[in-house]
């Protein structure tokens, strides 16, 4: 394997230099292919008129954009120079491109378009070593004057591109030779994970940590030379910049969709790809749209569907059974199994085909005529989901990681997936399990998984005191994760110790900025926000009964008990109106980060119960006592 990656694209494009390497959309919607040779050195252009504004060895740059051809080639020509790129997407907030700027004092941003320009141009006062903006997009005449009173230059990718190729004409393989320098314990980026909604913390990723994960990966998800990904997540999440560069090691082409139904299954028939990575909400919204069509059409059809997928359902879990691609614990005494199940097995078998024949073969072909394999990550995959995509015949295979592992920690290989688990770590991981005391736990035990190996981040930029919190003297890798492996090392994934909170479509939300937010309200004596794994955010609210006792006084709610009160509409609309009045766009917060649902409790937190003797809230204490209240507000009312 190659030292940097840029090394890598380098010798890709050797080996395959007519190859397609990106499929992007023109105006009309047409996609438009350019070739690895061409990938290559469009990266080296921009590199040369990089190094022609001065940019050094390991100098940051912020790229603030959403995924597109140019994030990587400007990715790739960053890295060629051995300086580090700072992404991030474009809902960015002010306040997270505030702390991201200032802290790594970048001189120098690539901004997607005049949007992101503005929103840069207005923290200028708080960001004194920036002074130029690069822009993907054409700039408006207005933002070209914001810019110009704000003392920074202005410049657009397309005439550096121009620029550097005429240096490069004139300094024949400078560029290459710095390329040359570059080493695999070079930092490649630096990526935030918190921005708004906790201390920011940089992840410093070295050209290593991706490296390491490439060489297994293309075993576990492989694509041949040519074939095609469709790509629609955001790139500067660590997730997808690593999908991306597991499809550039094999050769393959990065095919740029959107998460939206109509454009993204349009695309699947316009591109036929083989593969597409993306976050569990995705593969859960394909599951809904289905769904929904199928209750929608009714009648004997919806019930011929219904009956079919039940069938199928069962007859993989007998399969999974007999052919043992089930997470295994222990002893499964298969001869007894085989014994058991065979009967019902081939009975079913029949009925799965007839299904396949009149209904499942037609979902597929929704996903065009080669697809091979989801890959789900970034957030837990619904086991529902999981299995009905299994029984249908689509492949889905889930991965685990963090942004501090690169991110991959293991993913389940597509040849061979085995139902229940992320998959063993990948060659150069390790995985352990240990109790709360550091104990060192076998296999088949619940404890916290630590990681160690060469995705394991450099660590936390300019904090070691929070990279101290996560690394052990013997250099293994927190998680923060609660799992177990399995007789055969697999990863499963039990819960979180971490007060981070990952939603289905891999938000990542710190919900102590928000609860701190909600108890500004006279209302509310303390808030916990909740929604791991969920497709929202919810929050148990602890109410202040004498203000919500003067307030009805005060508003004429008659009432006989306080729980009837709590319980009445006024009541409900007035803590409605309070969370959606302090959690909100114009507070700073992400659309994501809205809470959702909302129960209310008047029980006070105690020390002991709720409560840690520093008085801070013991969360999976909190998620056991109010387990009923939490998954009320994440069911849906048929489901109850």
């Amino acid at each position: 394997m190659e030292q940097t990656l840029p090394k890598m694209l380098r010798k890709t494009a050797a080996d395959f230099p007519e190859t397609y390497a990106q499929y992007s959309k023109n105006a009309e919607g047409v996609f438009e292919p350019i070739t690895y040779r061409e990938l290559y050195e469009i990266a080296l252009d921009f590199a040369a008129a990089l190094r022609q504004r001065g940019l050094v060895r390991n100098q940051p740059v912020g790229l603030i954009s959403d995924n597109r051809k140019e994030w990587e080639q400007a990715d790739m020509g960053i890295m060629a120079l051995g300086a580090v790129d700072v992404p991030r997407g474009c809902d960015a907030t002010l306040m997270d491109l505030q702390q991201i700027l200032s802290v790594t004092e970048c001189s120098l941003v690539i901004a997607e378009n005049s949007a992101q320009i503005k929103k840069i141009i207005s923290i200028k006062k708080e960001l004194p070593a920036l002074k130029e903006i690069i822009s993907f997009d054409e700039i408006s005449g207005e933002i070209k004057n914001d810019a110009h009173e704000a003392g920074l230059t202005l410049l657009l990718f397309a005439n550096l591109l121009n620029d550097g190729k005429k240096y490069n004409i004139e300094h024949k393989a400078e560029v290459e030779a710095e390329l040359e320098k570059g080493q695999r314990n070079d930092t490649a980026c630096i990526i935030f994970t918190s921005g708004t909604t906790g201390t920011p913390k940089g992840v410093e990723l070295s050209h290593g940590n991706f490296l390491t994960q490439l060489d297994e990966l293309q075993e576990r998800i492989y694509l041949n030379p040519g074939e095609r990904a469709l790509c629609v997540l955001p790139v500067w999440h660590v997730f997808e910049r690593l999908c991306e560069y597991v499809i550039f090691v094999q050769a393959a082409a990065i095919c740029y969709s959107k998460p939206v139904g109509s454009i993204l299954l349009a695309d699947f028939q316009k591109i036929n790809p083989q593969l597409m990575p993306a976050v569990p909400r995705i593969f859960e919204a394909v599951y809904d749209g289905i769904n929904y069509k199928m209750r929608k059409t009714g009648g004997f059809v919806y019930g011929l569907y219904k009956f079919f997928v039940n069938v199928a359902i069962v007859h993989s879990r007998i399969n999974r059974i007999l052919f043992r691609q089930n997470s295994r614990f222990g002893q499964d005494y298969i001869g007894a199994m085989w014994v058991i199940f065979v009967i019902p097995w081939l009975l079913l078998y029949p009925v799965k085909l007839l299904g396949d024949a009149l209904v499942f073969h037609k979902i597929r072909e929704m996903l065009g005529k080669n697809f091979r394999a989801g890959i789900a990550g970034g957030g837990a995959y619904p086991p529902n989901i999981d299995e009905f995509f299994w029984a249908i015949g689509v492949n889905v295979v889930e991965g685990y990681g963090l942004t501090e592992t690169a991110p991959v920690i293991s993913v389940r290989p597509v040849a061979a997936p085995v139902f229940g688990n992320v998959g063993s770590p990948i060659r150069g991981v390790k995985v352990r399990i240990v109790d709360q005391d550091g104990y060192v736990l076998g296999r088949c035990r619940q404890g916290v998984i630590q990681v160690k190996g060469g995705t394991v981040m450099k660590g936390y930029y300019k904090r070691p005191d929070l990279t101290a919190k996560v690394m052990t003297v013997d250099g293994w890798f927190d998680t923060g994760d609660i799992g177990m492996l399995t007789i055969h090392d697999e990863i499963v994934i039990k819960g979180r110790m971490k007060d981070t909170i990952v939603l289905r479509g891999g938000e990542n939300i710190e919900p102590l900025p928000l609860e701190q937010k909600l108890q500004e309200s006279r209302y509310i004596t303390a808030a916990v926000v909740v929604g791991q794994d969920e497709r929202y955010l919810g929050a148990l609210i602890l109410v202040n009964e004498e203000e919500v006792k003067g307030y009805a006084a005060e508003n004429g709610i008659q009432y006989d008990t306080y729980d009837n009160l709590l319980a009445s509409e006024d009541i409900q609309k007035l803590y409605e109106s309070e969370i959606n009045g302090l959690v909100n766009s114009k507070n700073g917060f992400k659309m994501f980060e809205r809470v959702n649902k909302f129960v209310l409790i008047k029980k006070p937190f105690e020390v002991g119960v709720e409560l840690s003797a520093k008085q801070e809230i013991m969360r999976f204490r909190i998620s056991q006592i109010y387990e009923k209240e939490i998954t009320a507000m994440f069911t849906e009312p048929e489901e109850r």
